[in-house]
């Protein structure tokens, strides 16, 4: 039987705020996945090519051709609107998902693996994205943290000898 890949047990929750986090020990390590606020000033609109319904077939928001177009146009016009309404308001943010790494209460890295531009709170989101994010970084943050222990230890080696 093939040996399963681990994951956090632990989900985001539905609303989540900055700081908020997720811990799974594999083996020795513990590894924390935690919401981090991307420092990006730009708006969905600006960092989202189509973020705008468009009629114009050469536009990144065209909405395609076929019946009942004015009304798809119509619906996601309403909806960038409620979208960018809400960015504005506060209502979701763009976070990144960090993840460090400890064995015990040895800190081996703040900064294991991360992934920036993720909407967090998102109108009609459950967040669960978020923690298929940790999930996805997770064994690159278990490699990362092994180099770290490699290297912590080759140092207290050097110091002894």
């Amino acid at each position: 039987m093939e040996a399963r890949e681990p994951e956090f047990s632990e989900q985001f929750l539905p609303y989540v705020c900055l700081g908020d986090s997720i811990s799974v020990d594999v083996g020795d390590y513990t590894v924390t996945a935690r919401i981090a606020h991307d420092e990006s000033p730009d708006k969905p609109d600006e960092r989202q090519d189509g973020f705008w319904p468009s009629l114009d077939p050469n536009a990144a928001g065209f909405i395609g051709a076929g019946n009942g177009w004015r009304k798809r146009c119509e619906e996601q016009q309403a909806k960038a609107e409620s979208v960018m309404a809400a960015w504005l308001n506060d209502e979701w943010f763009y976070c990144g998902i960090i993840l460090s790494v400890t064995i015990d209460d040895t800190e081996l890295t703040d900064h294991a693996a991360s992934l920036w531009g993720i909407e967090a709170n998102y109108p009609d989101s459950d967040n669960a994205y978020l923690s298929q994010v940790a999930n996805e970084l997770l064994s690159e943050a278990l490699d990362a943290a092994k180099l770290a222990r490699e290297r912590l230890c080759a140092s207290v080696c050097e110091s002894a000898a």
